[in-house]
């Protein structure tokens, strides 16, 4: 990287708070706990991961297990109705309500993730399963942007994607630009392998109470933007 030392850093300091990166680093290791979290203590499965599920659908159709295509399909239901509570809510809500959207999709989520907490493990995974996937779309569709570009904060492929895509131009090119990129969207990889680990030890330690932790680093979230928001009033 000796062609990128001497890159200038961009000035981001107008960037949006919720699309700035250490918003994008909370929420990311959010999504990594959420997944750990489910697969630990409640069934074994990514309740983040839709693609596994849709591919799972095909699957049992084939088998003609159509009991088990019903538990495929219901995180895949959720997933969607997540994304139009999202557009419900910037549409239907008011004026001053709707510019406060992010913030609202924050707190709902922490208030689910405290109720999911005391769900103890006699009741179906499936159940919890299918919130955590409500959950996780409404993230997704709420948070979509960091600093200038597109990215998840509940999945790595594309941000994987997208940092070695820009690290290799940042190299090559000695683009500054596609340097700080990469150095961006590997900080929201880290931030997921970050929130898996702690998902897998918390889990393991509590138990199903211990998705209160999401429930607390959404709350540093929104300190975090509203600091933010009076340094740039």
């Amino acid at each position: 990287m000796r062609g990128c030392q001497n890159l200038k850093k961009t000035d981001h300091s107008n960037t949006i708070p919720f699309e700035s990166v250490k918003v994008g680093i909370l929420l990311a290791i959010v999504g990594g706990f959420l997944d750990a979290y489910t697969f630990v203590g409640r069934g074994g499965v990514f309740a983040n991961a839709q693609t596994g599920n849709i591919v799972l659908i095909g699957i049992e159709i084939y088998n003609r297990n159509f009991h088990k295509t019903l538990f495929a399909v219901a995180p895949v239901l959720a997933c969607i109705l997540g994304v139009i509570f999202v557009e419900i809510i910037k549409e239907k809500c008011p004026k001053k309500l709707a510019e406060e959207s992010e913030t609202v999709i924050i707190i709902v989520e922490i208030i689910i993730f405290f109720f999911i907490g005391f769900i103890p493990k006699s009741v179906n995974d499936s159940i919890v399963n299918i919130i955590v996937a409500f959950v996780s779309s409404v993230q997704i569709a709420s948070f979509r942007r960091l600093v200038d570009s597109p990215y998840s904060t509940t999945m790595c492929t594309g941000n994987l994607r997208t940092a070695t895509q820009s690290a290799y131009i940042a190299i090559t090119k000695k683009n500054e630009k596609a340097f700080e990129k990469s150095i961006r969207y590997f900080k929201i990889v880290g931030g997921f392998l970050i929130g898996g680990f702690l998902g897998a030890m918390m889990t393991s330690y509590f138990g199903v109470s211990s998705i209160w932790f999401a429930s607390i680093v959404l709350i540093i979230t929104v300190i975090v933007v509203k600091i933010d928001k009076r340094k740039h009033a």
